[in-house]
């Protein structure tokens, strides 16, 4: 099981990017819980989550981008994902999660355009 990293930057149009790298399951996904609970309660213009270097994700990290995709919606905040790899793409394509998302190719394509 790889840790997982979490990292956290704002654009020049304060939008959040939040990149995870390595596995996202029940055993290591409280950083990630932490850090996206925090970027909402910023309220920053959009949060855009980079998941490119996620190796796993099981239901657990699935419900926890499903959490926070609600309540951004709530937030009334733009609420991105961006850079899927390839066992994210799956998860989200076989539960049928894929068509409640807003997501991007790259990370730069989920930015406002002032970025």
């Amino acid at each position: 099981m790889a840790p997982l990293a979490v990292e956290v930057r704002r654009t020049p149009s304060n939008a959040a990017v939040c990149t995870l790298s390595g596995d996202l399951d029940i055993e290591t996904l409280e950083p990630a819980r932490e850090a996206l609970d925090h970027l909402l309660a910023q309220r920053p213009p959009a949060l855009v989550v980079d998941l490119g270097r996620v190796d796993f994700c099981d239901s657990s990290g699935l419900n926890l981008l499903l959490q926070t995709r609600m309540a951004a919606a709530e937030a009334d905040l733009p609420f991105h994902l961006a850079a899927l790899s390839g066992p994210v793409r799956h998860l989200l394509e076989l539960t049928g999660a894929k068509a409640v998302f807003t997501i991007h190719d790259t990370v730069d394509a989920a930015l406002p355009a002032d970025r």
